[in-house]
C-alpha cells in the first residue's frame, strides 16, 4: 500500500534553515508529482510546494515561494522541502502528499516549531 514518511522536523529559531524529508512506498514513484503542504496552529491545511515527476518544482504555486524549495530523488524515491529563514508563522505540522487515481495520500506529518 502507499506509505509516506515525513521526518526532519524540530524546534528552530528564526532565521534557522531545515530540510524536511517523506519517504515513499508502495507505488511507482517515477510516475507522479509530490506536494508538501502543512497545517499552523488554528489554520486550514494549506500548499506549500510541488514537483512535477519530471523533477521540476511548479513555480507561484504554495505558500513557499521564495524561502522554500522542493527537490526529489527518484534514486531513494523521496522528496524534500528545504526551508530557509525560517519564520515563527511557519510553525506547524508538514505532511508530504501524492494524489493516486483521485485519491489522496498523506503521511503522518512532521512538526516544525519556529522560536526564539
Amino acid at each position: 500500500q502507499v506509505q509516506l514518511v515525513e521526518s526532519g522536523g524540530g524546534l528552530v529559531q528564526p532565521g534557522d534553515s531545515l530540510r524536511l524529508s517523506c519517504t515513499t512506498s508502495g507505488f511507482i514513484f517515477t510516475n507522479y508529482g509530490m506536494s508538501w503542504f502543512r497545517q499552523r496552529p488554528g489554520k486550514e491545511r494549506e500548499l506549500v510546494a510541488i514537483i512535477t515527476s519530471a523533477g521540476n518544482p511548479v513555480r507561484n504555486v504554495g505558500v513557499g515561494q521564495g524561502r522554500f524549495t522542493i527537490s526529489r530523488d527518484n534514486a531513494k524515491s523521496a522528496v524534500y522541502l528545504q526551508m530557509n529563514n525560517l519564520k515563527p508563522e511557519d510553525t506547524g505540522v508538514y505532511y508530504c502528499q501524492i494524489r493516486i487515481q483521485e485519491s489522496d495520500y498523506w503521511g503522518q506529518g512532521t512538526q516544525v516549531t519556529v522560536s526564539s
